[in-house]
């Protein structure tokens, strides 16, 4: 069992380790931009996102893939064999997002070895520069890991509770 004061490291590695598998899973050559993750929410240029919640056990948290419109593109061209034009206003590119999100919060679960959590169904939203404000409280930590995905970008923001 996890010790509870290293849950949000365990979670954050675990998630990076899931997002890069899931991309190259689907022959996506994913780089983790370490150098530029930051605590908060900073996903700038975001089009589409997909927001799902791990419940269970003594710890909480929320899960959001944030992609720019180049790196939608991509992930929805490789999930459909390129038979579905990606649109954030298509239900059915839309979906690609939130099927990845279980795939890499799933993924995660396993990879972080933390019996008792489940996955909520992934929400989806879409517009102009989309926007996440996280809850502001003291226990609940924020962090945002940028992913480059060629000439796009993906962002997986972790808060956990």
């Amino acid at each position: 069992m996890v010790d509870k004061t290293m849950i949000p490291a365990v979670l954050v590695n675990s998630f990076v380790g899931a997002l890069l598998s899931v991309s190259n899973g689907v022959s996506i050559a994913a780089e983790f931009v370490k150098n530029e993750s930051a605590t908060g929410v900073k996903a700038p240029g975001s089009r589409a996102a997909a927001f799902i919640g791990i419940v269970g056990g003594k710890s909480h948290c929320t899960v959001a893939l944030m992609a720019d419109m180049t790196a939608f593109e991509t992930y929805v061209a490789a999930f459909t064999g390129g038979m579905v034009k990606a649109d954030p206003d298509d239900s059915m590119s839309m979906s690609v997002l939130g099927e990845m999100t279980n795939m890499v919060s799933g993924r995660a679960l396993i990879f972080a070895d933390m019996p008792g959590l489940d996955i909520t169904p992934p929400q989806l939203f879409s517009g102009e520069n989309i926007k996440l404000s996280p809850t502001v409280k003291a226990k609940v930590k924020s962090f945002t890991l940028p992913f480059d995905i060629g000439k796009g970008r993906i962002y997986l923001v972790v808060s956990v509770y």
